[in-house]
């Protein structure tokens, strides 16, 4: 029997799981196996692998979005996709935590990058494909809510759980059945009739915006990926097991206050200039990356993690108030589709630009190395927050 209506929370499961494998792996473990396979220059070693990864993953994306297209097209609820994607991806995720050399984990690490995004594609569509317009505000909220959920259960099972095959069980665990409660529900719902393809025009403002979106997300992922390495400098984090659970305790900090960020600014970012907004977000966020640099304390990182959330809950607030008016008419699927290349080029360019520049300083220690790295994100975050501000008043009010 098919459902007539679908349920928000339902469709939203999936990424729940999807967001526990990056929460546990972004933040804290794929820094944490290369600090084990890689006896020196581990700050480089990662810098590469998380490139390599995020190319897949945006390679993977774009391939997979024409077939899955052409699919639904012919009927299809992409459910092929988020099966097919969430069961490869649970066995790269064994391989991942079990690697014995960093050639091992590389191989994994990429599998899985591909693995998922053949999910992660398809499974974006899954609210414009089932859910009616007026109803896609309660979808998104849930998509949003489970994002947060799944970013920190990941980060509390890399950083508590010591035991590989243990961690990658329970990775899989949520994964799996996150992705077949999801396929369950969906296979009972009738897919909305798709609208005849409208042609996709961008705009000046949204070229800004994606521009600006890009840089600060050069620097988001800067501090989230060299944030293990930094707390395994500071004095007080005795071994790697230490510095994982400090790690993970700090991103769970990250993740609710960001929440309350975003509470925070929900009302305002209805009232006041967005720009504006945003600004004060990003502002915050480079005061605590400031803060990191200059702490040498976890008590210290501790405040500056605060602080940080706080100001990352408030632009992504801003951010996404701003793509929804400048998105191009008439292609709203397509264009989030180009704006979501703001989010995983940036996962590129930061491993590879940090790296680049502390190889080139000789900044490449334990100590010094994510202190530069962190200075290097106030600069990017900056550049970011001045574009921003290229975008009209009418034209970010319109």
């Amino acid at each position: 029997m098919r459902a007539r209506t679908p349920n928000p929370f339902a469709l939203a499961l999936f990424w729940l799981g999807l967001q526990t494998v990056w929460g546990a792996l972004l933040g804290i473990s794929l820094q944490a196996r290369t600090l084990q396979l890689v006896s020196s220059d581990a700050l480089v070693a990662y810098g590469h692998l998380a490139a390599l990864g995020a190319s897949v993953a945006a390679l993977t994306q774009i391939g997979v979005g024409f077939w899955t297209d052409a699919r639904r097209r012919q009927g299809s609820r992409r459910i092929e996709f988020y099966a097919s994607g969430a069961i490869a991806g649970a066995v790269a995720i064994a391989a991942f935590y079990e690697a014995p050399t960093f050639a091992w984990l590389t191989l994994a690490y990429v599998a899985l990058q591909a693995s998922l995004n053949v999910a992660i594609g398809p499974y974006q569509a899954v609210i414009p494909d089932f859910v009616e317009t007026r109803s896609t505000g309660v979808a998104s909220s849930w998509m949003a809510a489970l994002q947060s959920i799944g970013n920190a259960l990941g980060a509390i099972f890399a950083s508590t759980i010591a035991d590989a095959r243990a961690l990658a069980g329970a990775v899989d665990a949520v994964l799996l059945a996150t992705c077949a409660a999801t396929c369950l529900h969906v296979g009972r719902l009738v897919p909305r009739s798709q609208p005849p393809p409208a042609r996709l025009t961008v705009s000046r403002e949204f070229v800004d915006l994606f521009v600006s979106r890009a840089f600060i997300y050069v620097g988001f992922f800067t501090l989230v990926g060299y944030l293990l390495f930094y707390v395994d400098g500071v004095p007080g984090a005795k071994n790697l097991a230490a510095a994982r659970l400090q790690s993970g305790i700090l991103i769970l900090i990250f993740t609710l206050v960001g929440a309350a960020g975003a509470a925070v600014a929900a009302k305002p970012s209805d009232r006041l200039d967005r720009r504006l907004v945003a600004t004060v977000g990003a502002v915050l966020m480079a005061a605590a990356l400031a803060t990191f640099i200059a702490a040498h304390t976890i008590a210290l990182a501790a405040a500056a993690t605060c602080l940080a959330g706080l100001g990352w809950g408030v632009f992504l607030v801003a951010d996404w108030a701003l793509a929804c008016r400048v998105m191009p008419a008439g292609a709203a699927a397509t264009g989030m589709g180009i704006w979501n290349l703001a989010l995983v080029l940036p996962q590129i360019a930061a491993p590879l630009l940090t790296t680049a520049v502390l190889q080139r300083a000789g900044l490449t220690g334990p100590s010094q190395g994510p202190r530069a790295a962190f200075a290097l994100a106030i600069g990017e975050t900056f550049v970011g927050t001045a574009w921003l501000w290229r975008l009209s008043r009418c034209a970010e009010r319109e």
